[in-house]
Parts: C-alpha cells; structure tokens; sequence
C-alpha cells in the first residue's frame, strides 16, 4: 500500500509539473491577452472594460486589414515556395541519392543553419541585396548594370528570399521523415504492374508523403505569419507584418487593448490553419 501511494506521488508529481509549466506560461499568458484585448486605451494608460472596440477597430481600419492580407499574402508565398524547392530536395536525397554518407552530409548542410543565429542569417540576406552587396557587385561585375540598385532591398520579393532562406529546414524535415517512410516495395510493385516512373511518383510517393508535405507547410506558414524580424530588417515600408504592428502597439504607441486585440487575430489565424491542417492530414491517412 505504501509503495502503491509513493508511486502515485511520484506520478503526480511527474505529470504535474509540466501541467503546471503549461498552464503557468501559455494559458495565463492568453487569459491575459485574450482579457486585453477588451479594455479600453486611456491615455497615458489604459482601464479595464467589455467592449469589442477595439476589434471593430481592426474590421474599420483598412490600414489593419491590408497588414494581415499582406501578411497572409507573404505567408503562403513563402511556404509554397519552400513547398516547391524542399520536395525535389528531400525527393532525391530519399529516393534517387545511394550514397549514404553523402546524402546525410546535404541533409545536415539544409538544416545546419538552424543552429545559427536568426539575426544572423537575415542579416545575411540583407548583405546580399544591398546595394553595396553581392548581387550588385556581381550584376555591376559583368557589366548588367552601371550603378547600384536599391530595388532588390526593402520590399516584399526581399522578405520571400530571406523568409524562404530561414524556415526552408522545417519544411524539409517533415518531407524528408515522410518519404524515408514510404517502402521501397511499393515503387517495385507498381512497376511490375506497368506503371512509368512519372505515374508512380503521384500516385504513390505524393500521397504517401502528404502528412510530411501538410506538417512542412503549416509549420513554414506558421512561423512565418509570426515573424517580424525580416520584415524589419529587408522588408521596408511594403514589408510590414501583423507583428511589427503589435509591437508598435505595445510599445511606441501603448495601446495594449488594440495590439491584444490584433494578437488574438493573429492567434485564431494561426489555431484555424493548424486545425485544418489537421483534419487534412487526417483525411489523407484515412484515403491512403
């Protein structure tokens, strides 16, 4: 009995501790958001209220709209092009590469970068457009261009690169897991029915691999709906993102109601893509 009463302790204790982590630092951490975005600025500060103010200023404002269609713009361009050049990658690197030792050697050059600083490799990006960077010295090199271009920095095809650049692993990762699952038999089988390469690659491999492919993309438009850095540092004024105005919000501006207001926005885009997704990937396993 006394050891029976230990152990239930001691699970107690196991299982508490990360419940109290999750509800300590994300439930409160929302409640309070969530109990912010209904109270009323007044300056210098705000007071606490029920109202939908400042939601109807989010709906009324068309400043506020265009920033989380441009954000949601961004986003989807960004993972659909990371979606087009990590398949192929993870494709052959799966199916097509034999040697082994090379193909973890590409592997871990794709995520490798994740253990750089973020700043890091968006500062990179905006060394590379500059106008005192790489691209405009080599175009100038070969004689494209006769003086410096500051169209390739500070604008939104700028935040794409540099988004592309920076969350590319986590749409490789997921890819990469899902095709080393496919069994080699099945590709044997078809051909043995009579089937071409070309048929077999989307009827087989592509559905096989959409959990990995749904996984890749939701993570890549999450993180990226998110993101402010980029936008700050190669965006320019056609770069701004739901976050940057956030944290103009909560900061320059201190108007905690309307900033919690968009922030609840962003949190129910993000929550409404990741149940989609979800329930995607779910009908996919069942349909395969």
């Amino acid at each position: 009995m006394t050891l029976r009463i230990i152990d239930r302790i001691g699970m107690g204790f196991f299982l508490g501790l990360p419940i109290l982590w999750i509800v300590l630092f994300m439930l409160v951490p929302y409640g309070v958001l969530l109990t912010y975005s209904f109270w009323i600025k007044s300056y210098p500060l705000f007071e606490p209220a029920f109202q939908f103010g400042n939601y109807l200023t989010l709906l009324n404002e068309p400043q506020y709209l265009s920033v989380i269609g441009r954000t949601l713009k961004i986003a989807v361009i960004v993972s659909v092009t990371a979606l087009v050049l990590a398949y192929p990658f993870a494709y052959f690197l799966v199916f097509r590469l034999k040697n082994a030792t090379i193909r973890k050697v590409l592997f871990f050059g794709v995520i490798a970068p994740l253990w750089v600083s973020y700043l890091l490799r968006a500062y990179l990006w905006k060394t590379i457009l500059g106008t005192q960077g790489v691209l405009n010295s080599t175009l100038m090199g070969l004689g494209i261009i006769g003086e410096p271009l500051d169209v390739f920095l500070y604008s939104q095809a700028a935040m794409v690169i540099t988004l592309t650049y920076i969350f590319i692993p986590f749409m490789v990762m997921p890819i990469y897991a899902a095709l080393e699952k496919i069994p080699r038999n099945l590709d044997e089988a078809s051909a043995d029915l009579g089937q071409s390469s070309w048929t077999t690659f989307w009827r087989v491999t592509v559905p096989l691999s959409l959990p990995g492919v749904v996984a890749g993309f939701t993570l890549t438009f999450c993180l990226c709906f998110g993101d402010f850095v980029a936008a700050f540092l190669v965006g320019g004024p056609d770069g701004l993102m739901v976050a940057n105005v956030i944290t103009s919000q909560f900061g320059a501006a201190l108007n905690w109601p309307l900033g919690s207001a968009l922030a609840v926005v962003m949190l129910v885009v993000v929550l409404a893509i990741i149940s989609l997704s979800d329930r995607f990937e779910q009908r996919a396993r069942v349909q395969f």
